[in-house]
């Protein structure tokens, strides 16, 4: 038993504290979403002995369940990503929806907004989530009005007999599983977390003929798909001179040739600046996506402690690209006066020069092109009929079809 379960009036303090904050920041847009939001006491399903103030922040996800090694493989999401993506899904009284990810908690608000005469079914492929989430439900009141089933959800769902309304994936999917599709009505809404080349964005897609285009996009993280639709990182270790490490980490291709960045470390860094500046506390994880969708031999970075750039922890973020014998990442400096900062890119190897000016290229390229628009997202399921795709369009294979992403205005005729 959750040892918060005495502490209602309490509890309900942190609550109605949430929803407002999710209220004042437009997370929140519905009245039916408020009241679910309102009424589930999020206390009562995430892990035991959790503090009312970490339940109830917007942004903390509380884990469920971790793998032998400590990493987190089940979790209660963040609040203000399970409210975008139910309002996302478009969903009220009477609806069906399909969760892929179970939980418990999320299935409570979904059964209170599509209400009695609804329906949610939640799937998960570990039993013991299943186990957990269906005990919880029992225990809060909505065992009767939410599904549990164990399964692996990259297959049609035995028992789901007539199409769904709304499909929320609530783990990061690398791909759209064919069974989702076959399962969701014709003008139905599907929310899933896409991961292209190691950035997720929580991408709500209606169907347009055959194929897919986003309606609504947000910017989230999630505990990665397992089973079948699993997709998992290749990561390379490129020790310094004092046996730590900086980790590059693939998602999509690898270059040809990895071997070529040995004893990269131990070469002199470079740096180039991009004259591209931003403003404090604005938000520029589009450019994330922009590198992800065209910037060659993309990867994510982790680095030890001791390493030359964790000493520089502040003035780098976990992006890079390996460039033939050489590798870069992004990193910015500040502007005089505290007027913000300037993008730019630094180097390890003997082209660090080439490696950082693309970069440094690829920032311009968004700044020109991307920065002021909201990038648009299109899925192509294997046997449809897909256009010619402009230069302005990323197109990101799958298993089961093809992504793209875009920001200019000729991208929408190629939709």
């Amino acid at each position: 038993m959750n040892t918060l379960r005495h502490d209602d009036a309490r509890a309900a303090e942190f609550r109605d504290a949430l929803v407002d904050t999710l209220l004042t920041n437009k997370m929140i847009t519905s009245p039916v979403v408020e009241r679910a939001f309102r009424t589930v006491p999020r206390h009562l399903f995430v892990a035991e002995g959790t503090p009312l103030d970490v339940t109830y922040a917007v942004d903390n996800s509380v884990a469920i369940k971790r793998d032998p090694d400590g990493v987190v493989i089940s979790s209660t999401s963040a609040a203000y990503i399970q409210a975008r993506m139910i309002e996302q899904a478009g969903l009220g009284p009477g609806m069906s929806v399909l969760e892929i990810g179970s939980g418990g908690f999320n299935a409570a608000l979904l059964a209170e907004v599509v209400g009695p005469d609804g329906r949610v079914v939640s799937v998960d492929i570990d039993p013991e989530v299943t186990d957990r989430a269906r005990e919880l439900l029992e225990q809060t009141g909505y065992g009767d009005r939410v599904t549990v089933v164990q399964a692996d959800a990259e297959n049609p769902l035995p028992g789901l007999h007539e199409p769904v309304d709304a499909i929320l994936v609530t783990v990061g999917a690398w791909d759209l599983a064919p069974a989702w599709l076959e399962q969701l009505s014709a003008d139905g809404t599907i929310v899933v977390p896409l991961r292209m080349n190691g950035v997720t964005r929580t991408i709500a897609f209606r169907r347009e003929g055959d194929h897919l285009v986003s309606t609504s996009a947000e910017v989230a993280g999630f505990v990665p798909m397992q089973g079948e639709g699993a997709r998992d990182e290749r990561v390379f270790l490129l020790p310094d001179a004092g046996g730590n490490h900086v980790k590059l980490r693939f998602e999509g291709d690898v270059p040809a040739d990895m071997s070529l960045l040995d004893g990269v470390l131990k070469t002199e860094r470079t740096e180039v600046w991009s004259g591209v500046t931003i403003k404090h506390g604005v938000s520029f994880a589009d450019l994330h996506l922009w590198f992800a969708a065209f910037l060659p031999g993309f990867c994510k970075l982790a680095v030890d402690e001791g390493t030359e750039m964790a000493a520089e922890r502040k003035s780098w973020f976990p992006f890079g690209a390996v460039h033939g014998d050489s590798f870069a990442y992004l990193a910015v400096r500040p502007l005089p006066e505290g007027g913000g900062s300037e993008f730019g890119a630094r180097a390890y190897g003997a082209h660090g020069d080439a490696a950082a000016t693309a970069m440094v290229d690829q920032i311009q390229a968004w700044d020109r092109q991307a920065r002021d628009r909201e990038p648009a997202f299109t899925y192509w399921p294997t046997g449809s009929d897909r256009p010619e795709f402009g230069k302005d369009t990323a197109v990101l294979v799958k298993t089961h079809g093809v992504a793209t992403i875009s920001w200019s205005s000729a991208a929408d005729a190629a939709r």
